[in-house]
C-alpha cells in the first residue's frame, strides 16, 4: 500500500506542468527556507576560506612573521564584517538603479513580508547580508599575503577599512547591485573580477608602493628565493580554500528552492572542482617542463588559479571546458610568478599571479561558454574595475605612507614582525633561528 501511494504521488508530480512549478515554487515557504539555508551554509563555507588564507599565508611567510600574518587575517575579517554592516552593504545594493553606487547608511533587515506569509523576497534578508559580507572579507584577504613581511600592522588594517567599507562595495554595485556594468551585460557569476581581481589590484598597488623585502632581488637582477616556514600548513590552507570555494561559487546560484537551482548548484560544484584539478595538474606539468622539478608551491597555486579562473562562469561550461579553463589558469600562474619577479614586484604568496592574472583570464573566458555575454563587454568591465580600484587603492596607500608610514624599519624587518610589532612569536622555541 505504501508503495502504491509513492507511485501515485510521483505520478501527480509528473502531471504538473514544469513551467508552473518553476514559477510558483519560489513563492512557497519551503522554497524560502531552502534559499535561505543555501545562503547561510554557503556563507559559512566562504567564511571558512578566511582560515584557508591564514594557513596558506602562514606557511609561505618566514617563521618570524607567522603570528603577525595570522593576526592580520583574523582582524581583517572582523573589520570586513563591521564595515559591511556600517556602510558596505547599502553602498553595494541599496538604490543603485543602473548607477555607480548605492546609498550610505546602516544595513537593517526587513523580513516583515515573509513573517506575514508573503515569500516573494525568496530568502531571509539576513542570509543575503551574511553571504555578501563574507565575499567582502575574501577580497581583503587577497591583499595580506602579497604585502606580507614588511608592512606595519595598523596601517594595513586602516587600508582594510577603506577597501571593505568603500572600494569593494562601490565597484561591486556596478554589477551585483544592478549598476551600469550590469546594464551593459557584464557577467561575473561569483567574482573572478569583483572579488579576486579587486584584491589583486589592491595588492599590486600596495606591493609597488611598499617595495620588495630586503634581499629578495640582487643588484645584478638575480631573484633570491625566500622559502616559507611550513609547506604542510600551506597545503592545509589550500585544501581549506578549495573546500570553501564550493560555497563561494555554489552559493552564487542564489537559490535552492526549485529543481533548476539545485541542478545548477550541482553543476557549479562539479565545474569548480574540475577547474581546480585542471589548474593544479597543468601547473605541475608546466613547472616540470620549465624547471625539471615540481614545485609544491606552484602546485598549490595552480589549484587556486583554476578556482579563480572558473569563478566568473562556473555554471555554463561542460565539465571538460571547466578543466581547460582551470588548466589555462594553472599555466598562467607558472608564467606570471617569474614575470612579476622580473619586474621586481615582490609578492610573498603569489597572490598577484593567482587572483589578479587568473581573475582577468576567468572573466574574459566567460563568453567561451556563455553566448549571452560578449568579450568586449567583459573587457570593459575588467578595465573599468581595475582602473577604479588601482586609483583608489594607490591614493589610500600613499596617504597612509606619508602620514603614518607603511613599512617597518630595516631592523624590524630583520627581526621579524612577530617580535617587532606584536611581541609574540608563533614558534617561540626556535629563538635564534627565526631571522631566516
Amino acid at each position: 500500500m505504501q508503495r502504491l501511494f509513492k507511485y501515485i504521488g510521483f505520478g501527480m508530480i509528473l502531471a504538473v506542468p514544469w513551467p508552473v512549478m518553476a514559477e510558483e515554487a519560489p513563492l512557497t515557504e519551503v522554497a524560502f527556507i531552502l534559499n535561505t539555508f543555501s545562503f547561510l551554509i554557503s556563507g559559512v563555507l566562504v567564511m571558512w576560506m578566511a582560515a584557508g588564507f591564514a594557513m596558506l599565508e602562514a606557511g609561505l611567510v618566514r617563521s618570524k612573521n607567522v603570528a603577525t600574518i595570522c593576526l592580520k587575517n583574523i582582524s581583517l575579517f572582523g573589520i570586513a564584517g563591521i564595515l559591511y554592516y556600517l556602510v558596505g552593504y547599502n553602498l553595494m545594493y541599496s538604490g543603485v538603479d543602473g548607477g555607480f553606487m548605492g546609498s550610505l547608511g546602516l544595513w537593517a533587515a526587513d523580513d516583515s513580508a515573509a513573517l506575514a506569509g508573503n515569500y516573494a523576497a525568496k530568502y531571509a534578508a539576513g542570509s543575503d547580508w551574511f553571504f555578501q559580507m563574507v565575499f567582502c572579507g575574501t577580497a581583503c584577504s587577497v591583499v595580506s599575503g602579497c604585502v606580507a613581511e614588511r608592512i606595519k600592522l595598523w596601517p594595513f588594517l586602516i587600508f582594510c577599512v577603506i577597501l571593505t567599507g568603500f572600494i569593494y562595495p562601490i565597484q561591486g554595485s556596478w554589477v551585483w547591485g544592478g549598476g551600469w556594468l550590469n546594464e551593459m551585460g557584464f557577467s561575473d557569476y561569483a567574482g573572478s573580477t569583483l572579488v579576486h581581481s579587486v584584491g589583486g589590484w589592491a595588492a599590486l598597488t600596495g606591493a609597488l608602493i611598499l617595495g620588495a623585502r630586503k634581499g629578495k632581488y640582487g643588484r645584478d637582477g638575480r631573484v633570491n628565493p625566500i622559502p616559507g616556514s611550513n609547506l604542510t600548513l600551506a597545503t592545509i590552507g589550500t585544501f581549506i580554500l578549495w573546500m570553501g570555494w564550493f560555497g563561494f561559487n555554489g552559493g552564487s546560484a542564489l537559490a535552492l528552492g526549485i529543481a533548476g537551482s539545485a541542478i545548477e548548484q550541482a553543476n557549479v560544484y562539479i565545474n569548480t572542482n574540475l577547474a581546480a584539478c585542471g589548474g593544479m595538474i597543468a601547473a605541475m606539468i608546466m613547472v616540470q617542463l620549465l624547471y625539471k622539478k615540481v614545485d609544491v608551491t606552484m602546485a598549490l597555486n595552480g589549484a587556486l588559479a583554476g578556482l579563480v579562473s572558473i569563478t566568473a562562469g562556473p555554471a555554463a561550461p561542460a565539465p571538460g571546458g571547466a578543466i581547460l579553463i582551470g588548466a589555462v589558469g594553472g599555466i598562467l600562474v607558472v608564467l606570471a610568478v617569474p614575470f612579476f619577479d622580473k619586474l621586481k614586484i615582490d609578492d610573498v604568496v603569489g597572490a598577484l599571479s593567482v587572483h589578479l592574472v587568473c581573475g582577468i583570464w576567468g572573466t574574459l573566458a566567460v563568453p567561451i561558454s556563455n553566448s549571452e555575454t560578449s568579450f568586449m563587454t567583459q573587457l570593459i568591465g575588467v578595465v573599468a574595475i581595475g582602473g577604479f580600484v588601482t586609483i583608489c587603492s594607490s591614493s589610500v596607500w600613499l596617504v597612509i605612507k606619508y602620514t603614518l608610514g607603511l613599512r617597518v624599519s630595516e631592523e624590524e624587518e630583520y627581526l621579524g614582525s612577530d617580535v617587532a610589532e606584536i611581541g609574540m612569536e608563533a614558534y617561540p622555541y626556535f629563538q635564534g633561528r627565526n631571522i631566516n
